[in-house]
Parts: C-alpha cells; structure tokens; sequence
C-alpha cells in the first residue's frame, strides 16, 4: 500500500531491504588485451559443458573423453587429522578423473560461490552478467589464476601499480629477474606503502599523473590495474586497515583501474576484527580475487600459526634487538626483519648464512629490481620450531655481529 507522510510501519513487519547499490557502466574491453579479445570458445570444450549438464539418458558420440571404467584408481579413503575419513567412491572417483568443465566441476564451483558469499558477501554476486556478476574459476594453485589474469589484461607498454616489496612469483610473472627484460611488455609503478600496507595519499599523488579526461577518453596510458596482497603480505607482513582499502577503492573507480586481490593468507589473520575484503566493497565488478587453498586447506589453523609467530617474536627480541627492526606481522607466515648498519644482505645470506647454518631470503629478491640493494631479509615461521628459531636468530646475530665488525 502507499505510504503517506504521517503512516508508521507496523513493527512486526520486517524493514523494506536496503536499496540495491548500483554498478558503474564497466567498460572491460579497454582492459582486456587484443590477443584476449581475439579468442573464442573452443567447440569441443562448449560440448564437454553441455554435455554435463544433459541427463543420463543422452547418448554422445561427440567428445573424445577417456572411458572411465578402464581408470586404475577405483575408490579411497582419506584419513583425516582430526581423526574421520573422507570415502571417494567409484562414481566420485570417475568424476574426480574425468574431463570436467574448463572453470571447474560445477558443483564446487557452486559451492566456491555460496562460500565467497558467505564471507565476504559481495554486491555483483547478484549482478546480471552485463553488469559485471561474480565469477569463480578454479586453476592449479593461485599463481596460475594470477597468470592468466596478467596475460588476459597487459599489452605492451601498459601502466600497472604494485606496492613492492612483493611476492617474487608476481615479480617473476612480469620481469626477468636479472636483465630485467619484462615478458609481458608492462611499465610497473611502485606504489610507497608501510606496516599498514599501500598509503593512499602516495598512490593518489601517483594518479594525479593523470587528469579527468583522460579517464573520460580512455587513455591507454591509465593504470590497467593495482595488484595488492591486502593480508599478511609476502614478504613484509603488512596488512591493509579497512580505511586504506576504502579510499583506495574510491581512487580506482575515480582513475578506473582494476584491482587484484591477492589474499592466500586471508584466514591466516591473526587480530580480529579482519578487514572487509575489496571484493565485499566491488559495487563495480573492478576486483579479480585470487584465495588460495594451499595456505589453509591443506596446513591451517590459525592458532598454530599465531603461536609460531609469537615464538618468533619472542626469538628475534631475545637475539636481534640492538641489530634489527621489524613489525610484527598482522597476518601471514613472514617476519621482514631490517638488518642496521647492513646495506645489502645478498652476500650476507646467500654466503655467509650458510656457513652457519641458518637460511633466510635475502630482500633483494622482492624487489622490482633484483639487483637494487636491501637491508632486509625474511624470515618465515612456519616450519620451524620455536626452539630452531631461537637457535637461527642466534646463529643470525652472530653473522650480523661478524659483518658490522668488518666494515
């Protein structure tokens, strides 16, 4: 019924549902390159689709799929830590074999989808697919996922921004590490960032670069996207604040760039409240997230890993205080550890270390350039045990000791 002005609602009728956020007009063929734009969906893999979801009565002569019952891997049964088992069955097992659907089985990628929902709850999960609608593609691990991507998005002699020092795999994706040739052809921007990770005012004093009619003509010289691992960062630790992540997405669909989301340790927080994602803020359909079943399916529980991390913390006090700096990590497996009075910790670490037993990464290896020099050095405690680690940093102040004598 309508309402007038002086009407009040009836309290045990639910409050009307917040107004739907509406997307930006997205204009993804400015981001997607022309070998990108080129392709089509292959005939057979359509087939291999359609072909899934046809009922069992279908009989297909068309794909050239593999006959399941000559498979040599029958069923299983897999013990798990807590003590139940998974049972995989033969029908299971056939499936698990089988040629599925390029972006994955569909009942986990519906599961996938109902899980990203559930966390973080993002505005183009109800979108149409012309307004940007989440989806979700499964690849062999999330390096791959960032591959594809970098493929899909960089032509030669595009602008991209990082926040380094980044995950190597990414700097590996994008330059040789020593000749610094880079294969996909992109121009990287670092953007300055901090223990709370990029600082806005920096990556807005970058854009500033361009003006509004850039952004209104499309130029091809705007940033394409922003890749960030908004949560216990690799190799710093650095960990996004909710306010960063709001007016850096506010600064993205201002300059209309993309942003990469790259959040493996995401359930490796170790305070709580966790930040909302950028995912949960995309009114747009601008974030591509990549989450990683490596860091938690296979080897998380969080308490663990906030346990090593306080041993570590604990070690490095104990060993490292006088000789080193460092934040303690918010999320993640890192320690980014500054050795003072030590410009470059290449020589130190990957000679020195070694003759006293005790490895850790060089910070040179994170950087854009590999060969710039880097007074830090990371050091990850997840394997070791909180009495290795005191021995390490034991050995560590030792070599750091060793070396300030000798300059």
């Amino acid at each position: 019924m309508p309402s007038s002005a002086g009407s009040r609602r009836c309290p045990l009728r639910p409050p009307p549902p917040p107004a739907p956020r509406c997307p930006a007009d997205m204009n993804y063929s400015r981001f997607i390159t022309t070998v990108s734009a080129a392709r089509k969906a292959s005939p057979i893999r359509l087939l291999t689709e359609l072909m899934q979801k046809s009922p069992p009565s279908l009989i297909s002569l068309a794909g050239g799929a593999p006959n399941p019952n000559v498979f040599p891997f029958k069923r299983a049964t897999i013990a798990i830590g807590h003590g139940t088992a998974v049972e995989i069955g033969e029908d299971l097992m056939k499936r698990a074999l089988q040629y599925s659907a390029s972006a994955g089985i569909p009942e986990l990628l519906s599961w996938l989808k109902d899980f990203q929902q559930h966390l973080h709850n993002p505005p183009t999960a109800n979108y149409s697919p012309e307004q940007g609608q989440m989806e979700v593609c499964v690849t062999t691990g999330s390096q791959e996922g960032l591959c594809k991507v970098f493929e899909m998005l960089i032509n030669p002699g595009d602008n991209i921004l990082l926040d380094a020092p980044t995950y190597s795999g990414t700097l590996a994706a994008f330059c040789s590490s020593y000749q610094q040739l880079r294969p996909l052809g992109c121009n990287i921007i670092n953007v300055p960032s901090d223990q709370h990770g990029i600082i806005p005012k920096a990556l807005k004093e970058i854009l500033s670069t361009w003006n509004s009619e850039d952004v209104k003509n499309h130029s091809h010289h705007l940033p394409k996207f922003l890749y960030t691992i908004p949560n216990g960062c690799n190799p710093t630790g650095n960990s996004l604040t909710t306010e960063r992540k709001k007016e850096i997405y506010k600064l993205a669909r201002k300059y209309d760039f993309l942003i990469i989301e790259d959040d493996p340790y995401y359930f490796l927080q170790f305070e709580k409240p966790w930040a909302p994602t950028f995912l949960s803020m995309d009114v747009d359909g601008r974030v591509i997230r990549t989450d990683s079943f490596s860091k938690i399916l296979s080897s998380g529980v969080v308490e663990f890993y906030r346990t090593q991390r306080d041993a570590m913390l604990i070690a490095a006090d104990k060993w490292l205080k006088d000789l080193a700096e460092w934040y303690p990590p918010a999320a993640g497996m890192f320690l980014w550890i500054k050795i003072k009075g030590v410009s470059d910790t290449q020589q130190l670490i990957m000679e020195k270390a070694l003759q006293k037993e005790v490895l850790l990464v060089p910070g040179g290896a994170f950087n854009i350039d590999s060969s710039e020099p880097s007074s830090y050095v990371r050091a990850s405690f997840s394997l070791s045990s909180p009495g290795q680690m005191d021995l390490a940093f034991e050995r560590l102040a030792d070599l750091i000791k060793e070396a300030l004598s000798k300059s």
